[in-house]
């Protein structure tokens, strides 16, 4: 059996990333990693499902809007279980200071969701 073991994100902030997704999604970070010689640093979250996330930084790490369609990563979408709790996480991302770029609503494939924009990430929360 092939599985993917984790999605890895390069962040600008990587305190900002770490405490964003143990605050909304629950997530458990390892105590992180730093290789002196490179300034490279990272975290492993890992949530309810099994699914992990590593995020990293490095010194040259440069920001590059998340409304930009170049190709490569886009977002990355969590299911939070409800319609409710999609309008509910949604407010209070909204009500933190987060941009919301769209929704909730139901989108033309079918999805009920919306997308958050956390620094240079794109977050879709969605049923």
């Amino acid at each position: 059996m092939i599985k993917i073991d984790h999605i890895a994100l390069y962040v600008t902030d990587l305190e900002r990333m770490r405490e964003f997704f143990i605050k909304y999604f629950g997530a458990l970070s390892n105590e992180g990693y730093h290789n002196k010689n490179t300034g490279f640093r990272s975290y492993f979250l890992s949530f309810s499902d099994g699914a992990r996330l590593e995020i990293m930084n490095r010194p040259e790490t440069k920001f590059i809007s998340a409304e930009d369609y170049s190709e490569g990563y886009h977002h990355i979408a969590f299911s939070v279980g409800s319609k409710k709790k999609v309008d509910d996480l949604t407010k209070r991302l909204s009500d933190d200071g987060y941009r919301i770029l769209s929704g909730p609503r139901t989108t033309g494939d079918g999805y009920y969701e919306s997308c958050a924009e956390i620094g240079n990430i794109i977050v879709e929360i969605t049923v």
